[in-house]
This record gives structure tokens, C-alpha cells and sequence, in this order.
């Protein structure tokens, strides 16, 4: 399998974590902590999660190099970026809608998970010992 097609299986894995993530956001968490307290816990839940995935997923793709590293965290960001965008205006969001959910408005920290997704691949590399 290929690094592209590893990257990709991983982020598939990582997408479905956050639609699950959003599940329980929207069924669960802002129903019973009120709407900025539920973004916040389910912006941290998901930066977990894509830490955690990551971290047990390096070892299979095998990319040593910082450069490396960082390539596939911006890889994983265009394709977040591309899915969330074209989900949008799938639904027949606005422009103004769809780019309010990369503000800090009432709790919302998407921007602080797109931070962590495309640094994951560095700080799982990182915790694993596998850089300097």
C-alpha cells in the first residue's frame, strides 16, 4: 500500500471518528452542558482522538522526516478542509454559515482542531521518540 493510500485510510478512520464525535455533540453534549460547553468538550474530545489514532497509526506509515511528517498533517488538513466545505455547500449552507464554524464564536474551537490535525503526525512522531 502506498504512503498516499496509508494517509488516506487513516484520515478515512479520522473522519469517521468526527462524525461520530458530532453525533454526540449535537445528541449528547449540548443538549445536557449548553451549546459552548459542548463545543469546547467535543473540540477537545476529537483533538484527542486524532492524536490518539495518529499516535498508533505511525508506526504503519512509516514517515520518519519532520518534512514527511508535516506534509501529511497538511495532506490530512486540505482534505478536512475540502470534505467540511463541499458537505456545506452540499447542504446549501451559506458561505457566511459555513465559514462561522471556523471562528471561536460561543465556544466553537474547529480552527484549534484543524491546528491539531495537521500537527498530529509531528506530535505523535514526537511522543514516540522517533525525532530529536
Amino acid at each position: 500500500m502506498t504512503s498516499i493510500a496509508k494517509a488516506l485510510a487513516i484520515w478515512l478512520v479520522i473522519l469517521i471518528c468526527a462524525v461520530a464525535n458530532g453525533a454526540l455533540r449535537e445528541g449528547v453534549l449540548i443538549p445536557h452542558l449548553g451549546k459552548a460547553p459542548g463545543l469546547i468538550l467535543s473540540g477537545v474530545l476529537l483533538s484527542a482522538l486524532i492524536l490518539v489514532i495518529t499516535y498508533l497509526a505511525l508506526p504503519w506509515l512509516v514517515a520518519p522526516r519532520p518534512a514527511q511528517l508535516i506534509g501529511l498533517g497538511v495532506f490530512w488538513l486540505a482534505l478536512t478542509l475540502v470534505f467540511e466545505l463541499s458537505l456545506g455547500r452540499f447542504q446549501s449552507k451559506s458561505w457566511t454559515t459555513i465559514l462561522e464554524a471556523y471562528t471561536f464564536k460561543d465556544g466553537n474551537i474547529w480552527p484549534v482542531v484543524l491546528l491539531v490535525t495537521t500537527a498530529a503526525p509531528y506530535i505523535a512522531a514526537r511522543l514516540r521518540g522517533l525525532l530529536a
